[in-house]
């Protein structure tokens, strides 16, 4: 069973800009996805950026212009790059890669933003 860390998180001031990065602890075939996704405090987990392996992106609105998402083409791994972060970005972000066989999610780093 493959397992995601996720690392990169911490308390951050507005504006940043740290960088999300995700490892697996073993290789993942027949990607399908990547993604990270978030979960503010006291509400759902929603999707903040994927990719796809056609290399299609799309972010959520609240973050488009801001936030960039990657690959690590070798790991089938995300990264997730944050700029000018706001106040509003708390929260726990999570990596997320599906593949054909199975879609895999990391435990979540907490990301505060605050000065």
């Amino acid at each position: 069973q493959v397992q995601l860390v996720e690392s990169g998180g911490g308390l951050v001031q507005p504006g940043g800009p740290p960088r999300l990065s995700c490892a697996a602890s073993g290789s993942i075939s027949g990607f399908a996805s990547m993604a990270w996704y978030r979960q503010p405090p006291g509400k759902e987990r929603e999707l903040v950026a994927r990719i796809s392996s056609s290399g299609s992106l799309n972010y959520a609105d609240s973050v488009k212009g801001r936030f960039t998402i990657s690959r690590d083409n070798t790991r089938n791994t995300p990264y997730l790059q944050m700029n000018n972060l706001k106040p509003e970005d708390t929260a726990v972000y999570f990596c997320n890669v599906r593949s054909i066989y199975a879609n895999y999610w990391g435990q979540g780093t907490q990301v505060t933003v605050s000065s």
